[in-house]
């Protein structure tokens, strides 16, 4: 039986992942900040699928957050076979004006995070020629988009950081995946601080949590090195910037998401 190690496991696309991979009866060790609700589903997964569910409570935002979680799977006994790299966060505003620390901390949560997980793990999978990494990026990466630019551009890292590792680790059995959702859960807009005709906006474009992860695991067996889950509106967004100025791209962006500052 393998086992998965899924950060951000509380919620969202997190949560659905447990849950699909618990229906495939892959043994689990979920990540996140809630004791709580990480218990609340780590017992259900448990009694609904009868797999190993271990639960670590970590804030990946804290200096020592990647040591502690990769000394605790030893501890536990696990080879973890599938890291679900999935936590991340987000900040709409004006750049010059936020909070520069909040700034900081987005970085080190969606990039260095990742990558320190990725580097622990990646070396047994290699080792035993077998694994896999799933990254979740954005069809954010695919632009720049001022008011929201250290989250796009950390997507846009985790995005080509993937496609690199997705082809230096191939001949090893180990397959890397890079997910770009478009919205897929209004909650993560709203701690985000978008205002709320925007957040109307992304709503009639939600994807639920479950096609999104449905999708990526569907390209994860394809052993493809991206998938962009959606069939219309989130393949659109991805491919569209490739075909115009950028700095249209960037200017469309400023005039959608600037109207709340004035600066549309």
């Amino acid at each position: 039986m393998t086992t998965a190690l899924i950060t951000g496991a509380s919620a969202g696309i997190g949560a659905a992942f447990a849950q699909q991979l618990a229906a495939r009866q892959t043994d689990l060790v979920l990540v996140a900040r809630s004791q709580d609700k990480l218990q609340e589903l780590a017992n259900s997964l448990k009694h609904q699928h009868q797999i190993q569910v271990d639960i670590i409570v970590q804030d990946l935002t804290a200096p020592d957050a990647t040591e502690t979680i990769f000394q605790t799977v030893q501890q536990l006994g696990r080879s973890i076979d599938l890291l679900v790299n999935n936590a991340g966060i987000g900040d709409y505003g004006d750049f010059a004006e936020s909070d520069r620390d909040l700034q900081l901390k987005m970085v080190q949560l969606n990039i260095a995070t990742i990558v320190d997980l990725s580097h622990r793990f990646l070396a047994g999978m290699r080792q035993r020629r077998t694994g896999g990494i799933i990254n979740l990026s954005s069809v954010a990466a695919f632009q720049s988009m001022p008011y929201f630019s250290i989250y796009a551009a950390t997507k846009a890292f985790i995005l080509s950081f993937s496609e690199a590792l997705w082809a230096e680790n191939r001949s090893y059995g180990v397959h890397v995946l890079a997910v770009c959702p478009g919205p897929a859960g209004i909650k993560f807009f709203k701690e985000a601080g978008f205002p709320s005709f925007l957040v109307n906006v992304a709503e009639k474009i939600d994807m639920p949590v479950e096609t999104v992860v449905r999708d990526a695991l569907k390209a994860f067996e394809k052993r493809e090195p991206i998938v962009i889950p959606g069939s219309l509106v989130n393949p659109i967004l991805a491919t569209l910037p490739r075909f115009v100025p950028r700095k249209w791209v960037s200017s469309f962006w400023k005039l959608i998401l600037g109207n709340n500052f004035g600066k549309g």
